[in-house]
């Protein structure tokens, strides 16, 4: 046997933790026999991702986390997003940030009339009685990830969500911790076979400027360790206005970029606060500096295009402006007496 013959022997047959060497046919074949990921929230995060949901502070992280929780649990899709799962799952909802109190707030009428959720749904809260073992006595953050664990292990559930990822390591808005924590959150789902969501907040940002992956706390090296991620923007036309962003995704493509994002409202119509779709448009129609002036600019160019040229579809018109042909549409619809008027 040649000396190449025997190293590949030795490749073969040795052991090794760290890595696992195949023929890339094999893991093909391998891949083949798993089921395909489904949508869990649509495109936004797909079973088996680390995934994590960032925005500024009261924005409404919290509120679309349990709609999103809720919506798993039942098998029931949220209005307007697409859920591919429609068997009910067990879903540990982490709750870092509410007390029980501001909880029943959230889904009932006045402490009364209570939203009922599904047992599947399971909210966990921090024990302040609970003691700490000397052994973590100077490392709570790893106290914290291995009680996850054993609380993962003990109801079997699949799906994670936590609220917020600033309990789980003190440094990360500091970037310094990230690395380590995202390393043993993804250790976690690949050994258990979950689906986590993982909430984070921004530091001050610059409103005029779109929604990008340098945004959440920890930054780049949060986002390089997640499978997928997306952000909630607020709105600068309307305080009740918020805007869901893709950030990241290695499941499908992007939909719901710069030119295209949900916009929603807020909203409680009996004894549930959820995100309400309302319709898509660009990005920077929300922003700072496309409010105002310039957004009533962009839609008298929409209007003066239709009427020189009626034959122009929306899409060859916002391709002219720059612009997204949904925004085109709303714009021409509104004023389409006008514009009807003007070519009479």
């Amino acid at each position: 046997m040649d000396y190449q013959s025997t190293k590949q022997s030795e490749i073969q047959t040795s052991h090794t933790n760290l890595f696992k060497i195949k023929k890339a046919s094999q893991w093909i074949e391998e891949a083949k026999n798993r089921p395909i990921p489904q949508m869990l929230f649509d495109v936004f995060w797909h079973e088996g991702e680390l995934c994590i949901l960032f925005a500024d502070s009261n924005v409404g992280k919290s509120i679309l986390a349990v709609q999103i929780a809720n919506s798993i649990s039942k098998g029931k899709s949220i209005a307007g997003f697409r859920l591919e799962s429609h068997l009910p799952q067990q879903i540990l909802y982490f709750d870092f940030e509410l007390s029980d109190k501001q909880f029943e707030t959230r889904y009932s009428q006045n402490f009364s009339n209570h939203y009922p959720f599904s047992d599947k749904l399971l909210r966990v809260e921090i024990d302040p009685e609970a003691g700490i073992p000397d052994v973590y006595k100077n490392n709570y953050e790893a106290y914290l990830l291995h009680q996850l664990e054993i609380a993962v292990v003990e109801v079997k559930a699949k799906i994670l969500i936590i609220d917020n990822l600033t309990y789980l390591g003190s440094d990360n808005e500091k970037g310094r911790d990230a690395l380590s924590l995202m390393k043993q959150l993804k250790a976690l789902k690949k050994k258990y076979d979950l689906s986590v969501m993982v909430l984070a907040h921004t530091p001050k940002r610059d409103m005029s400027k779109p929604l990008n992956g340098n945004d959440v706390s920890g930054s780049k090296m949060l986002m390089n360790f997640c499978d997928s991620a997306f952000a909630i923007g607020r709105s600068t036309l309307n305080s009740t206005i918020r805007y869901i962003k893709q950030i990241k995704e290695r499941s499908t493509e992007k939909v719901y970029g710069d030119d295209n994002v949900c916009v929603c409202n807020i909203v409680k119509h009996s004894n549930f606060l959820e995100f309400e779709l309302t319709g898509y448009s660009e990005e920077r129609e929300h922003l700072r500096e496309w409010t105002g002036k310039a957004l009533n600019e962009l839609d008298q160019q929409i209007i003066e295009i239709k009427q020189t040229n009626p034959e122009l579809s929306n899409r060859s018109i916002a391709d002219k402006l720059k612009t997204n042909h949904m925004r085109v549409g709303r714009v021409l619809e509104r004023e389409k007496d006008s514009i009807t008027l003007s070519e009479s």
